[in-house]
């Protein structure tokens, strides 16, 4: 019987984007075979199915209780959402990236624990990265950006070099980050949401959205 067991939080879209290298990417970080790594959606309640795409769902209480070495991350859009689901399970299970085998690292880059980076995004050099990032498919970080905790990258963001992007702040598909300076770094404020195609040229305050081309703060 496998002796490493995945949960894998969120069977939504994104969770079954992300599940199809689940597999293949705990094998590789842990250095074991394939054929040694369960791998589970998990919901935190009861779910109402028993499998989605034929992955087994079960419950955080089930999964905590089973044998084996265990393992997690969360796949779920909100950072917020992300941040709750770690607490809930504490120290009863270990963290671990999930990186499609397309995903492009290159050198100097620091990056924390729960990033989920998808086939064709990239990470380009001297980067830093906090906990739980998520990169969709097609997205960037060019070099000498610091990016916060629980940050999420929805598809084809490009984040270009020298941008500063604070906790749980949302960059939605398409948008581009203008080119900072080291003396002056673009900066994204934490929990700032960066609509879809959006293109930023100038800072965003914490908690603000915008959107547009050049983007503006939406207002209402």
């Amino acid at each position: 019987m496998p002796s490493v067991k995945f949960g894998l939080f969120g069977a939504g879209g994104f969770g079954r984007e992300v599940m199809p290298y689940v597999r293949t990417s705990v094998a590789r970080t842990l250095g074991v075979s394939g054929t040694d790594v369960e791998v589970y959606f998990v919901e935190t309640a009861e779910p109402a199915r028993d499998e989605v795409n034929g992955y087994p769902l079960i419950s955080l209480d089930r999964f905590l209780r089973m044998r084996g070495r265990l393992f997690f991350n969360v796949a779920v859009g909100s950072g917020r959402d992300r941040e709750t689901m770690v607490l809930q399970v504490g120290t009863a299970a270990q963290v671990l990236p999930v990186h499609a085998p397309q995903a492009i690292f290159l050198d100097n880059n620091s990056i924390g624990i729960g990033s989920i980076c998808c086939p064709n995004s990239m990470v380009t050099s001297n980067v830093t990265i906090g906990r739980f990032f998520q990169a969709n498919i097609y997205s960037y970080v060019a070099h000498d950006c610091c990016i916060g905790d629980f940050v999420t990258f929805a598809p084809g963001v490009r984040c270009n070099g020298h941008v500063h992007i604070g906790d749980y702040a949302y960059i939605g598909t398409n948008a581009i980050l203008r080119h900072g300076t080291q003396e002056r770094p673009l900066r994204i404020g934490a929990r700032a949401v960066v609509g879809m195609g959006a293109v930023v040229t100038k800072d965003v305050p914490e908690g603000t959205t915008v959107v547009g081309n050049p983007a503006k703060q939406m207002m209402g």
